[in-house]
């Protein structure tokens, strides 16, 4: 069963389906052998959804999250045209500038989250760039 919410809860609480989403993509990541390093990082340059080290092939993982509730305007991933692509590598560029990372193989990766009928869809593509 798949419950999200797009309105606010009783204790002044909001779930977006983003946010959902987001959380169920961690949570997949983490059960993939991932590790979470950090969620919603900003920048003046951008925004990624969740940065994770992959333990398989020791690497950085910038990971934009889509999550539609319907097909009817083509695969989540497609959203993300040369713009968003530009602005999620100008942030991973900085992310690695501040937190000195060298030496490190890193890469891009998208998680679509497709929930229709109560049914939900996790697909990981991974190195998008």
């Amino acid at each position: 069963m798949v419950i999200y919410v797009n309105k606010k809860l009783r204790g002044g609480i909001i779930l977006k389906l983003g946010e959902w989403g987001e959380t169920k993509a961690a949570n997949y990541l983490i059960k993939s052998g991932y590790q979470i390093i950090q969620r919603n990082f900003r920048c003046k340059l951008g925004e990624i959804d969740i940065i994770a080290f992959d333990k398989e092939d020791n690497s950085i993982c910038f990971i934009e999250v889509k999550t539609r509730k319907s097909l009817a305007f083509g695969l989540p991933k497609e959203s993300i045209n040369r713009v968003k692509l530009k602005h999620i590598t100008n942030s991973a560029r900085y992310y690695t500038l501040i937190n000195e990372i060298i030496d490190t193989d890193l890469r891009i990766d998208v998680i679509e989250i497709i929930v229709e009928n109560n049914h939900k869809l996790i697909c990981h593509t991974k190195n998008i760039s």
